[in-house]
């Protein structure tokens, strides 16, 4: 993999490049952006291509075959133009840079949308979001380091932007190498369930992703070079799990315990920054019996590789996200697999799933410059805000006929309907198990391909959905008294999602325990920064999940850019350490609150990893990403009580 195009001399012919260009895979939007910014010529952008964002969900941005062959030409000529060698000239502006944005978003950009989308397109591969001070710019000679528990895709981030502003770090990894959920979920199957060229940092863009949906194995790989590009492994302490963080009121600073190899030892810092994720502790039915099965058993978190499945018969609990991805792979294998659903899923077709990137695609990449950036750009705005407004309530909407809660809820669900209906057309008993009957948006959509639909039809395969009652020596029992022998089961039910930050001991201000403020309701100021806590810092911390509108990296890169900025208030101003007020961290709560009440996830009462015990929500964030966007730009100093 690659993190800077070694762009090819382009030899091919016009009747080649008419070919690539007209190949099922060629994405045509994105093209006369990358060519217009290439050449610096705003001519190729054709005021009769002008896209339509209500459109921006259709096939190559919803554009006419007529405006598709439109497009080709005009790419052809730009790319007879890059051919022969010409390059943008050096009067180009900034306003150009504005103009092709606007025309690739089909929207006349500007302000804050403006800034947010060029952050995400890069140009040139800049780094925009990097910190755009030192710690060298202030006089104030005081140690500060800051302590990063996990070295994920969040850590990371974190690591490089501290280490870009001149600040000292040390990060915590409980595992013995990097990568967070990449590292740790190995099952078969396991490949991201967002665009992958969304799925990875703005200032790091790749251009040659074998997959549109890469599998775990890469991912894996381009987080380790990323991590050794950013030169911070050093940094890391692998196999070293923090127990606890004291706040100490006299020193102003944070006592962390932690545990390694090595045996037990204390480490002091100004700051933490948690970015140990909501997906990494593994959940568990609370079924009886469970304890008392003989054969082998575990999660899909902790894949048992050594286990062969040849000859099994497999029983699978849960049909999640991870459980579709692994149960076709258990299936090929198994003598029987008997699935035990609670709640069937809204499977969202994408054909392109597990393919790889056709050739002529690639060609785009490896010929045309920065495609791979105005590529990106193409895929964020049409999935900036996707299918939010589609998942919220609207109060004049009649329910009874489907649990929809909008015309354009409705008009969604009815479309998933027919791909199930066309999926299971013919196997009735199958289809009417995997119907969903609560809204559509109450859980999390599951990317498919056509690939559950063929391993349920299998012979070998039973899809389960009589409720469990037991499990015993010999397999599971379900309500109806059937006993379902088995050789192994594997657990598909999901992590504590809304159990942040445990195991770990966190103790503030005046001895107060963290999860004991929270009392099961996580709770944060802008999902960063909880009151009676200073200075500590979540990443993916409460209510920064995002549902269908994007990748959660852009999330982290805005939590980043937050973070950096209030250390530089600390260090600008000499001030020890910040406590959000309670009045404010609450009011954001209440708004946070009432914003979910109004989604989709918010008014079902369909069990989900979304909710907390109580079925409160304090995953989601209900907002658009620019609104994230912009309140992380800048701390409020109103916002904190100085400590000193």
């Amino acid at each position: 993999m690659s993190f800077t195009p070694n762009l090819s001399h382009i030899h091919e012919d016009d009747d080649e490049i008419r070919s690539i260009l007209s190949a099922s895979g060629t994405e045509l939007p994105p093209l006369l952006p990358a060519l217009a910014y290439a050449l610096g010529d705003l001519t190729l952008l054709d005021e009769d291509l002008w896209l339509d964002p209500a459109k921006s969900l259709e096939e190559q941005g919803g554009w006419t075959l007529e405006q598709q062959e439109l497009c080709r030409e005009i790419a052809l000529e730009g790319i007879r133009r890059l051919r022969a060698g010409e390059s943008r000239h050096s009067d180009f502006t900034d306003k150009d840079l504005h103009t092709i944005m606007s025309w690739a978003c089909g929207t006349t950009l500007d302000g804050a949308y403006l800034e947010m989308l060029r952050e995400e397109l890069a140009p040139e591969n800049r780094d925009l979001r990097a910190p755009n001070w030192s710690r060298k710019d202030f006089s104030t000679n005081r140690d500060f380091t800051v302590a990063i528990i996990g070295a994920g895709m969040s850590g990371i981030l974190a690591a490089y932007r501290l280490k870009q502003a001149g600040i000292d770090f040390v990060i915590f990894e409980k595992n013995s190498g990097i990568g967070g959920t990449w590292l740790e979920n190995t099952y078969p199957g396991c490949r991201v369930d967002v665009s992958n060229h969304v799925y990875c940092y703005s200032f790091m863009q790749k251009h040659d992703w074998p997959h549109f949906h890469s599998t775990q194995e890469v991912l894996l790989q381009y987080f380790n070079e990323c991590a050794d590009h950013f030169n911070i492994r050093d940094n890391i302490r692998f196999s070293t799990e923090v127990s606890s963080a004291v706040w100490e009121e006299a020193s102003g600073q944070w006592d962390l315990e932690l545990e390694s190899e090595n045996g037990e030892e204390v480490f002091h810092c100004n700051s933490i920054i948690s970015a140990v994720g909501q997906l990494n502790r593994p959940a568990y039915p609370q079924i009886a019996g469970r304890e008392l099965f003989k054969g082998p058993s575990w999660h899909s978190a902790r894949w048992n590789h050594e286990e062969k499945l040849e000859d099994k018969n497999i029983a699978v609990i849960g049909t999640g996200c991870s459980a579709i991805q692994f149960i076709p792979r258990v299936a090929e294998q198994a003598s029987s697999t008997t699935i035990f659903q609670r709640t069937p899923n809204w499977l969202m077709p994408r054909p392109q799933y597990q393919q790889e990137l056709p050739e002529n695609l690639l060609w785009c990449f490896d010929h045309i410059p920065f495609y791979n950036n105005w590529f990106r750009l193409h895929l964020f705005w049409r999935s900036h805000e996707g299918l939010l407004p589609r998942l919220e309530i609207d109060p004049e909407w009649d329910s009874s006929e489907d649990n929809s809660i909008s015309a354009s809820n409705h008009e969604l669900g009815f479309m998933l309907r027919l791909y199930l209906e066309s999926e299971f057309s013919d196997t009735p008993e199958l289809l009417e198990k995997v119907i969903p009957d609560y809204t559509m948006g109450a859980k999390r959509f599951v990317i498919d391909d056509g690939l559950w639909a063929t391993t349920l039809k299998r012979p070998d395969v039973d899809l389960c959905t009589d409720q469990i009652a037991e499990i015993t020596e010999e397999g599971i029992v379900t309500e109806n008294g059937n006993l379902h022998k088995v050789d192994a089961i594997i657990y598909g039910t999901g992590f504590k999602a809304s159990e942040f930050l445990t195991p770990m001991k966190i103790v503030g201000r005046q001895g107060l325990d963290l999860h004991e403020q929270w009392d099961g309701v996580a709770q944060a100021y802008l999902g960063i920064v909880s009151p009676n806590f200073p200075n500590l810092f979540f990443m993916y911390g409460p209510n920064t999940n995002i549902v269908i509108n994007g990748s959660i990296i852009y999330f982290s890169e805005c939590e980043a850019h937050y973070i950096t900025r209030y250390i530089r208030y600390l260090l600008e101003h000499d001030i020890t350490a910040l406590d959000v007020k309670k009045e404010v961290h609450d009011e954001y709560n209440v708004r946070l609150d009432e914003g979910n009440a109004q989604m989709a996830w918010g008014t079902s009462s369909v069990n989900s990893w979304y909710k907390n015990a109580d079925g409160q929500i304090t995953q989601n964030w209900p907002f658009s990403l620019l609104e994230y966007w912009e309140q992380t730009r800048e701390i409020n100093p109103n916002d904190y009580i100085e400590l000193q």
